[in-house]
């Protein structure tokens, strides 16, 4: 492990950012820090305690009162832990994804959010992915990659995850959401979507995932030689 190497992967929603990021740091001997997750780890919790998703200030009060742990499961990924309750699984449900936008785009929320990715990310070498991590989050990042895919690609693969998950959903839902997502993720106030002026564009719709992996893979042991 290259200690303080920070990889920042941002692009929008299903372009396999986080399946490759567990990936890359598991091939680098990194942590891996699921950003999205803890969005998503909020929203539950908001939505769990009937707190209105435009209300920034209670959202602000909630996270400040909101302990968001990522525990690492080998081969498995990541669980997430919220207030001692693994909410791994229910942060993927529809209604965390048609909510998480709204909270995430408050200021005062990523502001906090921010603060607690940071503090994650200081001790050792870290893959980060995201929606703003190349442009706010880890600015001096050593390695930024912005990763896109097609919206028919990434609705399919939403829907197989879905399918895997036993979620039953609609193709073309999943596309008119992903691409709702993808406006409200780019035209927001705060920390709109966008590629980093020096990160590398990756297209995945026709890679393979250990492709794009390795490519990360290879591109950071380059960067960590210099």
């Amino acid at each position: 492990m290259t200690k303080g190497f920070k990889i920042a992967i941002d692009g929008p929603a299903a372009a396999g950012k986080s399946t490759i990021a567990k990936i890359t740091a598991k091939k680098l001997g990194y942590t891996y820090i699921d950003t999205g997750a803890m969005y998503r780890a909020l929203t539950h919790k908001a939505l769990e305690s009937n707190i209105d998703i435009n209300d920034e200030a209670a959202l602000e009060v909630l996270l400040q009162n909101t302990e968001i742990m990522l525990t690492p499961l080998g081969n498995e990924g990541q669980s997430v832990i919220v207030d001692d309750k693994d909410v791994t699984e229910s942060i993927r449900s529809q209604q965390v994804t048609a909510a998480v936008s709204a909270v995430s785009a408050h200021q005062a929320v990523r502001e906090l959010m921010v603060k607690k990715q940071r503090i994650l990310g200081e001790a050792t070498g870290v893959v980060m992915d995201g929606r703003d991590i190349g442009t706010h989050v880890l600015p001096n990042a050593e390695l930024k990659i912005f990763m896109t895919a097609s919206v028919e690609e990434r609705a399919q693969r939403r829907y197989d995850e879905n399918r895997t998950r036993g979620i039953d959903s609609s193709l073309e839902s999943l596309k008119r959401e992903i691409s709702e997502r993808d406006r409200a993720d780019s035209e927001r106030l705060v920390s709109p979507l966008k590629q980093a002026e020096d990160a590398i564009l990756i297209d995945t719709t026709s890679m393979s995932i250990e492709e794009v992996a390795g490519k990360i893979s290879r591109l950071a042991e380059e960067r960590t030689r210099r």
